[in-house]
């Protein structure tokens, strides 16, 4: 990922080092453990095993990934605050969870702030654009330093009792939310009753009732076998979410310039695969949705816009919060 002029320029001066073998690249082997909360075979799971491998590729094996997934060493929040410490080198969490420790991150849990019709012009803007430089500034605040920007993709809520074929049917819903504090008051004006809950524990809380809904893509829903205790789903598509990977700053500074570029084009390359592969992985989970017997309802556009509508006073909730400017910057990339 390129998050600067200073770090862009840097990549691209070390492209012909990091293309092939890359010797020379680390006098000695280096170990970097990454912990991620994804499930298996999820798209940003599938990203982060690509990373390990170009990674590992290109540094002639000098340079070892060691993956560790579906919360095995916590949640978004604990494998964060161990890599801000530097007791962890890696760690990836959503956008919404990194509302924890930068409120920059909030502005992409605004509903309906982007659209799927314009994923690619965001991405741009992440890449190598003025947003990416001032979440990368956001992130140097609090000792991370951003390697890629994974899709996630869009939540949709999803119900274990209640059949969901518009607004109305969401009120009263215990809703699972993350600890966002823009997510949580999304689900409040749509009625429901928000209670935020770690990941790794949301599949017993649906199993026993403590929530009886969740919002989230339909392949991690997949993927983490929340369809075992799901009956209905919408596709509200509500508010977008990334997974973002990010390493200690003061871990990153400290490598060869070499080893930083290696890092960053390896997670630049990994990013075209993995946004590549989205798309289809969320078709295929809701072909299995309907096989399990999952209803699905799609939104007429009338029906979307009453969600619109309905989740917009959020905006003006949150203006003291989230920059105008960051505001900005993202609806820049929405034509």
């Amino acid at each position: 990922m390129f998050f600067n002029i200073k770090k862009s320029m840097m990549v691209l001066m070390a492209i012909g080092m990091v293309a092939g073998a890359a010797t020379g690249v680390q006098a000695k082997k280096l170990t970097l453990r990454l912990g991620h909360p994804m499930a298996p075979g999820n798209n940003v799971t599938l990203g982060y095993e690509k990373f390990k491998e170009l990674v590992t590729e290109r540094s002639g094996g000098k340079i070892r990934i060691q993956l560790f997934g579906n919360a095995m060493l916590g949640s978004d929040r604990v494998t964060m605050e161990s890599t801000q410490l530097g007791t962890l080198d890696m760690a990836s969490s959503s956008s919404p969870n990194m509302a924890n420790f930068s409120k920059a991150f909030m502005v992409f849990d605004l509903p309906y702030i982007t659209r799927p019709e314009y994923q690619k012009n965001l991405y741009d803007a992440l890449d190598k654009g003025p947003l990416g430089q001032y979440l990368a500034a956001e992130c140097e605040k609090i000792n991370l330093t951003p390697i890629m920007y994974s899709e996630y993709g869009y939540r949709n809520f999803v119900s274990t009792k209640k059949k969901i074929t518009n607004i109305d049917d969401l009120k009263n819903l215990k809703v699972r939310t993350t600890a966002s504090p823009v997510e949580v008051a999304v689900a409040a004006r749509l009625g429901m009753n928000p209670t935020p809950i770690a990941w790794g524990e949301v599949y017993t809380a649906l199993q026993q009732g403590t929530v009886d809904a969740e919002g989230n893509t339909f392949s991690l829903l997949n993927d983490a076998k929340h369809t075992e205790v799901l009956k209905y789903a919408v596709d509200s598509a509500h508010n977008y979410s990334m997974h973002i990977l990010l390493m200690n700053k003061r871990k990153f500074d400290s490598l060869p310039a070499a080893t930083r570029a290696l890092l960053l084009t390896a997670g630049h390359d990994a990013l075209k695969y993995q946004r590549s592969i989205t798309a289809t992985l969320e078709i295929h989970a809701m072909k299995t949705f309907k096989k399990q017997g999952i209803e699905i309802h799609h939104l007429t556009p009338e029906e979307r816009s009453q969600f619109i509508d309905a989740t917009r006073p959020v905006w003006t909730q949150f203006a003291s919060e989230i920059p105008a400017e960051l505001i900005d910057l993202v609806q820049r990339t929405q034509k």
